[in-house]
């Protein structure tokens, strides 16, 4: 395979049936739908059922990708996933993905970057058609976080909501541009602003960390909604300068979906106008790595995303990491 340019070909994304209202959190937390929706922009999310997991939402979603594209999981190179509810440790999620989508022998991992993951996977994936390793990758960010959730914390649990998106990552046609550059970092001294504290070889399962809830989201709100402010902004802006854009050439700006305050004050940073903002955290709440392909199926189906389009879509998430990608659609 010789080096080429990457583009999204397609995109595939799956909801779990059962939605939650804010009104339905209320009825088991001191909270109400006015208080949700002023702080996050949240009106309702997406819940996996009993026994549904990320792998499953994930497999929905990698089929749908390769039917929209005409490509069968026999023609991929590779498997990217990534999320923070995988199924278990190990094995990967991707690896029980490619399973239940037909994909034996494709090489498959996971890619662990919090909610930045889908940005840093789309990188990965960008890498390796770059250099030539591969031709049909498929990307795919999917979440069960609703079991990663303590229920009984109001500042956490208002917040997420379950789905998957996957993109099938393909060489550009002639006189196609794909996907432009990407802009990653990471800033380690916040890593404790945002994690789940137990179940890996740090804090090791036992009676006590479930005793005292450590197997779930910890958050410090106050601290990540600075950094996400500040960091979005800068991000973004990095990666057009990097490529000799400007902020009125985007078409459409894609944010990781974690608060409406803060898509709305990086917004406001660059100087966006309001119509070439893309959210859909109303109706799905935060879904992590699934946030930004869930967004980019919707805006593509709903006419805000045409082909020749610039989009600027840009993630942050634990570690504290950050990351954007600029392409034309």
């Amino acid at each position: 395979m010789t080096p080429r340019r990457a583009k999204i070909a397609a995109v595939g994304t799956c909801v779990p049936e059962r939605v939650v209202t804010n009104d339905d959190l209320s009825l088991t937390l001191d909270t109400s739908d006015e208080w949700i929706s002023t702080r996050s922009g949240i009106r309702r999310r997406h819940i996996a059922a009993d026994g549904q997991a990320a792998s499953d939402l994930g497999s929905v979603a990698a089929s749908r990708a390769l039917a929209a594209a005409g490509v069968s999981p026999a023609e991929l190179d590779l498997i990217i996933a990534t999320s923070i509810s995988s199924d278990m440790p190990f094995p990967a999620t991707a690896s029980l993905i490619s399973g239940n989508i037909g994909a034996d022998g494709v090489p498959a991992f996971d890619l662990s970057a919090a909610c930045t993951g889908f940005v840093y996977a789309l990188a990965a994936a960008n890498a390796f058609i770059a250099s030539g390793q591969a031709a049909k990758v498929l990307v795919i960010g999917a979440e069960a976080v609703s079991k990663m959730i303590d229920w009984t914390d109001r500042s956490t649990a208002v917040l997420f909501g379950d789905a998957a998106g996957a993109v099938l990552l393909a060489p550009v046609a002639e006189g196609e541009t794909g996907i432009i550059g990407f802009d990653l970092g990471n800033d380690p001294g916040g890593a404790g602003q945002l994690s789940i504290p137990a179940g890996g070889s740090r804090l090791p399962a036992s009676a006590e960390t479930v005793q005292e809830r450590q197997h779930f989201i910890k958050m410090n709100g106050r601290e990540v909604f600075k950094f996400a402010t500040r960091v979005l902004a800068s991000s973004a802006g990095k990666v057009l300068d990097q490529h000799g854009f400007r902020v009125e050439d985007v078409d459409l700006f894609i944010p990781h979906q974690a608060n409406i305050r803060i898509i709305d004050a990086a917004a406001r940073k660059l100087g966006l106008a309001p119509e070439k903002v893309f959210s859909n955290l109303e109706n799905y709440g935060n879904t992590s790595c699934a946030s930004i392909p869930l967004c980019l199926d919707e805006a593509a189906r709903a006419g805000r995303l045409k082909a020749g389009d610039l989009v600027l879509m840009v993630g942050f998430g634990g570690g504290l990491s950050w990351g954007s990608c600029l392409a034309r659609w």
